[in-house]
């Protein structure tokens, strides 16, 4: 202790020599070097651990957005609903509650209601060549010589024929309004021979009637065999009744000689009845009338489900429900009703059969007939009879065409491994083609209410409304909607997803466009005046529809647009599609890529902006920053510098482009001596012969003409001149029939696409796009500018060509067609096609 303590003296005192800094440096160093080191070490656990903690709520903050924004595509917007839940039900709209609502069956009704009570009719010709020739839903492979609807109010009643290979089936039906649950209706089934047919034809027909999972359904025999009744209740219809009548050979004729078969089981689902009557089917049968020789006919009579090997397809997990055949086989010519009572329709009157049923079918006739010719005039313009009956035809059948639908669409996002199911709604629509397209498709349906508005516009509100009230939180509403398992049985598998990032053409604001343009002009009417209620009630979906355009079908440059959604497997197609512009197969940019711009749907937003200005006024909600942006995008400079291909001289897309493509046979090397069949076939693949560039797509047909046909040129603007001179060179768009939709010098004009993919957008006539370019003309032709007299002329010509040749060919097939040949005029594609090309009925009567 006391070296220790005088040391320290020493040291304190200065009476020994210090430590020499030589020697004191060393240790002052290693103590920071270490205190350095523990420093950094700590310094890098710290970080490691923030980066690991930052890591981790990374991971769950993108978990949890990923998992958010996944849930997004299916979750509905938040707005309250365009249409009341219950805005379909009995009590609240009883006229239209039940209806011809299945387009895709030949003749049938049900209620507007998600599980709905469905009735319906086949039918069958017996002792002919083919044993199976059971006709129930519109398939082009009947190969019918016509059929649709002749006359349909859309509410009251309908009246249509049926023509097959030697008779005609005429179905009628009237409704009356009264109870609690939509009330009654009556069928009448007429059958005549043609008079080419060589005897007398022996028909089965077979009306049915099935349980949707909802309600219940008992037989009523008499003499046996015949099916006098089906009694039933559900929720939604009470107690009901439906009578099937003798078939008698007039109207208060004697009854006829017929047979009679029925069926009593359980279906899985709607789409399956075809399939449970013709596996019920008999030979076993004898049809003997009291003059003629007895003969073995086909008959329902049990059925028997398919037995499946080794049981290796899994059962039907869905409720079985009541569905119950009534088949009647009788000679040629003969008429049948059926009758349908509700059994809260305290006070009727009389039955609605026979004489009761001719009147009050009369009555709905005259009354047709009178608001068809106040709305359209055809018959002051002089139009003959004949035109007049293929224009009422037109209506009907867009009419008879209207369907309901539930069901939920199965979607997708990026954000999705996997598709989802989008929550369960309604959709009240009409459909493109009865026997192809019998779903609903955004883009055509705006083209239908153009049409549908000038005869009911409520029913166009309704139909808007239901299309809106399928929208989900971002804005987008998915463009094919295929609801229900009688509408997906119909669709191809790959065309089933649909994906959120894809738009359509927003056609509705066409329509939307029509019923302001009727509020303004017609706002004492009783039928436009619900219009300002029902805009305020669509307004905020309105609002983020619009807004999910201008923001996810951006272009690359401002105020450009870009449709998503194109093909990106360019090796298979002469030109990737764009599904999502509807027009398919029409000439894009050979490359897809974010380069391109779209002047097809550049007019579109300019079109949709300024109806969102107007709307927006008309209800005092904000509207500047619409009014701003469709000043922009109708601005011609702007037009010009984004779209204008001076080496075309038309308007034109621009992308990653190369007009030197082919398809080529791809070569397989088979080795010497080995069988060629055990090889690859060889497909047709695209040659590319140049690489692209950036550069303007200069194809010459629909696209090229938007800027006109949407009314986006000013009528001064020198371009009109140019677009006015293309429209009528028959080397580029003019035809006898109508403008072709891609100009014949065009190096695309009528090429496949792929070896199993024929030209549909590069050639045929359109009729929806020909009604554009007829409206177009029109205003042109009525607006002061330098090019106002050829406008006009081409007008009168154009609109000519047009009825003339959707008229011929409805005359000589039967049909009304999805696209007209170029080069004859003949109708291709689907048909029945009483989609938008119904849409001649407005050129007829010159409403634009």
């Amino acid at each position: 202790k006391g070296r220790m303590g005088r040391q320290r003296k020493r040291v304190m005192t200065g009476d020994a020599p210090p430590y020499s800094r030589r020697d004191e440096r060393p240790s002052a160093l290693n103590r920071k070097e270490k205190k350095k080191k523990t420093d950094i070490g700590k310094l890098f656990i710290n970080i490691s651990i923030g980066l690991c903690i930052f890591s981790l709520i990374w991971f769950f903050y993108a978990v949890y957005m990923r998992s958010s924004l996944s849930k997004r595509v299916a979750t509905l917007h938040p707005s309250p609903r365009v249409l009341d839940a219950n805005s379909t039900t009995a009590k609240v709209s009883s006229e239209r509650f039940w209806g011809s609502y299945r387009p895709q069956v030949y003749f049938g009704m049900k209620t507007r209601s998600p599980r709905s009570v469905v009735t319906g009719m086949m039918w069958m010709r017996q002792f002919s060549n083919s044993d199976m020739n059971l006709r129930h839903t519109c398939e082009q492979g009947d190969r019918l010589q016509g059929y649709g609807w002749l006359m349909h109010d859309g509410l009251t009643f309908g009246v249509q024929e049926i023509r097959d290979n030697d008779f005609t089936l005429t179905t009628e039906f009237v409704k009356r309004i009264g109870g609690d649950h939509g009330g009654d209706w009556t069928w009448r089934i007429t059958a005549k021979q043609h008079s080419s047919a060589p005897q007398p034809p022996v028909i089965s027909l077979m009306f049915y009637a099935a349980a949707d999972t909802q309600g219940s359904l008992q037989t009523h025999m008499e003499e046996k065999n015949r099916l006098a009744s089906i009694t039933g209740f559900s929720e939604e219809l009470g107690n009901f009744k439906i009578t099937f009548r003798k078939p008698v050979t007039g109207e208060l004729s004697s009854t006829k000689y017929a047979s009679y078969n029925y069926l009593q089981t359980l279906s899985p689902g709607l789409e399956k009845l075809t399939d449970i009557v013709k596996l019920s089917l008999n030979r076993r049968f004898v049809f003997s009338p009291p003059s003629g020789e007895k003969r073995h006919y086909i008959g329902v009579d049990t059925y028997k489900p398919p037995h499946h090997q080794n049981q290796q397809k899994a059962a039907d997990p869905r409720k079985e429900s009541d569905f119950v055949v009534h088949q009647v086989t009788v000679q040629t010519p003969f008429q049948i009703e059926v009758l349908f009572e509700s059994g809260s329709f305290y006070n009727r009157p009389n039955q609605l059969v026979g004489s009761i049923m001719t009147q009050e079918l009369e009555r709905r006739k005259a009354e047709f007939n009178a608001k068809f010719e106040k709305i359209f005039g055809l018959e002051s313009k002089g139009f003959s009879q004949t035109h007049i009956k293929f224009a009422k035809a037109a209506l009907s059948n867009m009419l008879g065409g209207m369907g309901y639908f539930y069901g939920e669409s199965v979607v997708q996002s990026v954000y999705n491994e996997y598709p989802l199911l989008y929550p369960g709604g309604a959709l009240f629509t009409a459909v493109p083609s009865r026997s192809f397209f019998p779903r609903g498709f955004l883009w055509d349906e705006g083209f239908h209410q153009l049409l549908l508005s000038k005869w009911d516009p409520q029913l166009t509100r309704e139909v808007i409304g239901h299309w809106f009230d399928l929208m989900n939180i971002e804005g987008w509403i998915p463009r094919e909607q295929i609801l229900g398992d009688e509408a997906r049985s119909k669709v191809p598998a790959e065309f089933i997803v649909q994906r959120n990032e894809n738009a359509n053409p927003p056609t509705l604001f066409l329509a939307l466009q029509e019923l302001i343009e009727q509020l303004s002009s017609k706002s004492d009417e009783a039928a436009t005046r619900p219009t300002l209620p029902f805009l305020r009630r669509l307004f905020p979906r309105l609002k983020t529809w619009f807004e999910w355009y201008n923001t996810t079908q951006m272009g690359p440059k401002p105020n450009s647009y870009r449709w998503r959604g194109r093909d990106k497997d360019t090796n298979l197609y002469l030109n990737p599609k764009t599904l999502t512009s509807g027009l398919d197969d029409y000439p894009r940019a050979s490359h897809p890529s974010a380069d391109e711009r779209h002047v097809d749907l550049h007019c579109w937003m300019a079109l949709s902006s300024g109806i969102m200005a107007s709307i927006a006024q008309l209800l005092g909600e904000p509207h500047q920053d619409y009014k701003v942006l469709h000043d922009v995008l109708r601005d011609n400079n702007l037009l010009n510098d984004l779209h204008w291909s001076e080496q075309l001289r038309a308007f034109s897309d621009y992308g990653n482009h190369t007009q030197n493509v082919s398809l080529q046979r791809e070569k397989v090397y088979v080795p010497p001596g080995q069988p060629r069949h055990q090889f690859p076939v060889a497909r047709l693949v695209r040659s590319v012969r140049r690489a692209p560039k950036l550069q303007y797509v200069n194809a010459l047909g629909y696209v090229s003409l938007f800027p006109f046909l949407l009314q986006i040129l000013q009528p001064d603007s020198p371009k009109l001149e140019h677009i006015l001179r293309d429209m009528r060179d028959p080397t580029k768009l003019w035809t006898p029939f109508g403008l072709r939709s891609l100009s014949k010098t065009d190096p695309l004009y009528m090429e496949r696409n792929t070896e199993h993919d024929p030209p549909y957008w590069r050639g045929p006539v359109w009729i929806n796009i020909n009604y554009l370019a007829v409206r177009a003309l029109y205003h042109y032709g009525n607006t002061e500018g330098p090019f106002q007299e050829k406008a006009a002329h081409l007008y009168k010509e154009l609109r000519t060509n047009i009825i003339n040749n959707v008229y011929a060919q409805f005359v000589e097939t039967g049909y009304i067609w999805e696209q007209y040949n170029d080069g004859t005029g003949r109708g291709q594609g689907s048909h029945p096609f009483t989609g938008w090309s119904s849409l001649t009925v407005l050129m007829m009567a010159e409403h634009y």
